[in-house]
Order: C-alpha cells, then sequence, then structure tokens
C-alpha cells in the first residue's frame, strides 16, 4: 500500500477531479474513479468495504424519498398547463407597465419555483410561453434572456428544492427547517430582480416597452377572475406541501408524497393527464434521480477516501488557518464554491463540499443553517456562469432559432442577475433573521 502525506493525498484527489471533469468526463466518473484508485493505492482491498457501507447509508436514507417525489410533482405540473394560465392572468395586469412582461416572467419563475423545484422544467416552461411574448413586442434579446434564467433559476433555491433535500441529511440539518430558511432569501432575490428590471426600464425605455393597450383591454372582473383562478391551483399545492411541513403534521418525504398527489389531480382537473404524459412524468423521474443517486454515491465513496486518509483535517485546518478570522475563511469558501460552480455540477459540489465543511462551519462560530443557506445562495451563481452554466444550455437549446437568440445574448443577460445575487448574499450576511426568522417560527 502506498505511503503519502495527508496534505499529498489531498492535493492528488482534488487535482485528479479537475483533471477529469477538464477532460469532457460525466462527472461521476472522475469523481468515483480517483476514490477508488487512490482508495485502493492506500488502503488495499478493504476500500471496497468502506466505500460500500457509506454508499448503501446514502442510497437508503429516508429523506432523500422525497427527491423522486418532488421531482415528479414538478414535472406533473410542469404539464398540468398552470404556468400558461398564469401568464395570460398577468400580462393583462402588468403588460401595461414598461418592462412588465420580463417582471410577469420573474414573478412566474417564483411561483413556479414553489411548485416545481427543478430548473429545467422551469426555464423550458418560461422560454416557450415568455420569450416569444417579449421578443414580438420588442424587448431586448439580452434583458428577456436574463429574466427567464434568473426566475427559472429560483426553483432550485425556493421551496421545495431537490438542493435543500439533498444538503440536509449530509449536514445533519433538518430539511424542513432549510425549506422554511430558504423562502425569504429566494423572494429577496426575485425582488432584486424585478426591481432591477423597473429600473433599467425606467431608464432605458427602448429596451422593454409596454404592451400595447389594446392588446390588454379586458373587463376589471373578467381579469380578476381571471388571476384568482390562475393563482388558486399553485396557493392550494404550496400549502399542502409547505404548509404542512411548517405545521410540523409531516416530514418533507410525506409532504412530498402528498405534493405528487395533489399534482397529478391538477392535472386531471384541467385535463392534461394522459397516459403519454404520465409515461414521460415517470420516466423522467427515474432518469433525474438515478442521476443524484450515482453522483451522490460516487462523491461518498470519493469522501469516504478523503476523510479517512485525514484529507478533512487538511481542508479544515487550511480553512481555519486562512487571515482574517471567521469571516475570511467564510470568503475563502464562498469563492471557492462560487469558482467550483462553473466547471461542476450543482450536485457534485454538494457531495464533496458539504461533509467535508459540514464539521468546518460551527467550529468557525457561524449557525449551521445560516452557513447552508449561503452555501445555496451562492449556487444559484453557478447556473449562469459559463463553461458549466444549466440555464444558459437549457434557454438556448429551447428557444426557437426563428427568435435569433445568441448565446451571447443570454450571456450578457444574465450577468446582472449573477451580480445581484451577490448583492442577496450581502444582504442575508448583514441581516441573518432575513434567513433564520422563519424557521424559529416552525412548529416542533
Amino acid at each position: 500500500m502506498t505511503q503519502l502525506s495527508p496534505e499529498a493525498i489531498t492535493i492528488i484527489m482534488f487535482a485528479g477531479i479537475m483533471l477529469g471533469v477538464l477532460t469532457g468526463f460525466p462527472l461521476a466518473i472522475p469523481i468515483g474513479g480517483v476514490g477508488v484508485i487512490v482508495g485502493f493505492a492506500l488502503f488495499g482491498i478493504s476500500v471496497f468495504d468502506l466505500i460500500y457501507s457509506r454508499v448503501f447509508a446514502l442510497i437508503t436514507d429516508y429523506t432523500l424519498l422525497a427527491v423522486p417525489l418532488f421531482v415528479f410533482m414538478g414535472s406533473m405540473l410542469e404539464h398540468s398547463g398552470i404556468a400558461e394560465k398564469m401568464y395570460s392572468a398577468l400580462y393583462l395586469w402588468l403588460g401595461g407597465f414598461r418592462g412588465g412582461l420580463a417582471i410577469v416572467t420573474v414573478l412566474i419563475g417564483t411561483v413556479m419555483a414553489a411548485c416545481v423545484g427543478i430548473i429545467a422544467a422551469s426555464i423550458t416552461m418560461l422560454a416557450l410561453i415568455a420569450l416569444p411574448a417579449m421578443l414580438k413586442r420588442g424587448y431586448d434579446k439580452s434583458l428577456a434572456s436574463g429574466a427567464i434564467c434568473a426566475g427559472g433559476c429560483l426553483g432550485i433555491l425556493i421551496p421545495p428544492s431537490i438542493m435543500l433535500v439533498i444538503y440536509g441529511p449530509m449536514a445533519w440539518i433538518s430539511v424542513g427547517q432549510l425549506f422554511m430558511a430558504a423562502f425569504i432569501p429566494g423572494f429577496v432575490l426575485s425582488g432584486l430582480y424585478c426591481t432591477y428590471i423597473a429600473v433599467r426600464s425606467l431608464l432605458q425605455p427602448s429596451i422593454a416597452p409596454a404592451v400595447p393597450i389594446e392588446e390588454r383591454r379586458v373587463p376589471f372582473l373578467k381579469k380578476t377572475a381571471m388571476l384568482i383562478t390562475s393563482l388558486l391551483p399553485p396557493a392550494i399545492l404550496i400549502l399542502s406541501v409547505l404548509g404542512v411541513i411548517f405545521l410540523g403534521i409531516a416530514p418533507p418525504t410525506e409532504a412530498a408524497a402528498v405534493g405528487a398527489f395533489i399534482a397529478t389531480i391538477l392535472a386531471i382537473a384541467y385535463r392534461r393527464f394522459s397516459w403519454p404524459v404520465l409515461k414521460e412524468t415517470g420516466l423522467g423521474t427515474v432518469k433525474l434521480t438515478a442521476m443524484v443517486l450515482l453522483i451522490g454515491s460516487c462523491s461518498t465513496a470519493f469522501v469516504s477516501v478523503l476523510l479517512s486518509a485525514g484529507g478533512g483535517d487538511v481542508v479544515a485546518n487550511l480553512i481555519m488557518s486562512t487571515p482574517g478570522g471567521k469571516w475570511g475563511a467564510f470568503a475563502i469558501i464562498m469563492f471557492i464554491c462560487f469558482i467550483l460552480g462553473m466547471f461542476i455540477d450543482w450536485i457534485g459540489i454538494l457531495f464533496v463540499m458539504v461533509p467535508i465543511l459540514a464539521p468546518v462551519i460551527p467550529a468557525l462560530g457561524f449557525d449551521p443553517l445560516w452557513f447552508a443557506m449561503m452555501i445555496c445562495v451562492n449556487l444559484q451563481m453557478s447556473f449562469m456562469t459559463p463553461p458549466f452554466a444549466y440555464a444558459i444550455f437549457f434557454l438556448r437549446g429551447t428557444a426557437s432559432s426563428e427568435l435569433g437568440v445568441t448565446t451571447a445574448d443570454i450571456i450578457r443577460g444574465v450577468i446582472p442577475f449573477v451580480i445581484l445575487i451577490m448583492v442577496g448574499l450581502g444582504l442575508c450576511v448583514a441581516f441573518p433573521q432575513l434567513i433564520l426568522w422563519l424557521p424559529g417560527l416552525m412548529i416542533k
């Protein structure tokens, strides 16, 4: 067996991941491969017992059962047509303002975030519904693209979020508390996005013109009824899932099952339920859940070997010795997560970073729940920062070629929203109760 110092092992393992990612392999292969190879070199055949026990504990964790249930709920809701109805209603109310359609896009992304929780579904829906409407009425391509990416990415932060379901068990934090902690930061980001759009549209009227009054001439009672009937189903779904968690009636896994059932009922009520829809939803759920568990299993193999070889202590000592005290360490961790988000899938970042950081955070003097939210808000940027930018690729792949939206247009559009996420991080640092207030009100 090879004899190496913990410092050398840590460098070799992290360098191996980066090399594997840069060569174009899917994330699970370099992470799992490095873990197995280095583990076998260090511990011999016994490493497989270590990896097996850790991976088995991960994939049989009861809390993670909420992942496929939330994915099924979001996918079924995507087929229900709720987003189209909300857009039609809000279009009549806000379309008359400069930038109104972009603000509507962010608001729908915010509402759907509390129902869907999958950015692929959210961005695809917004791209199909909102992008043609905005460009048809003379909106700037970059502003329209940025609003769709920013609004769609809220689905991975505002609960029910798969990111939070995965984070909780690894950091020994209640998923229900994470759900409640994420609400206000998510709404703060949504508010920042809408404010930016409104101010920029006021300063540059040509990039976001108001919708002509002829297209909005609908009786007040009719458009009020449209608004209420479009918002009522999402409200029912949100209360049926998050309400029971907040009130302490059910944990997230059981609440996710209720949400999946309610989403199916809504699809039936809107006459969008069919065998092809059920089949597509089921297959999508299996594929996404399998991807999460595959990356999680390979990351667990990597982290298990790293911690057993003393790499966790190396990382902890490095963070604890950072100049500037705990805030210097905080800045370094945030910067590392930001850079990793440019190259690595957020699932891999969580599965690798959280087990290493979880013991360090209390030692630094931070509230683990607050710090978890800071990591999750930070990772919002990973969806919009090239080269590994889910939101950009989803929008580029969904947008019709007839619209003429290029990747450069989308990148220019998302840059201001990435800066706004940094502003949101700053607000959460300055006012930690934005994160901690709502969890403190939960009924245990």
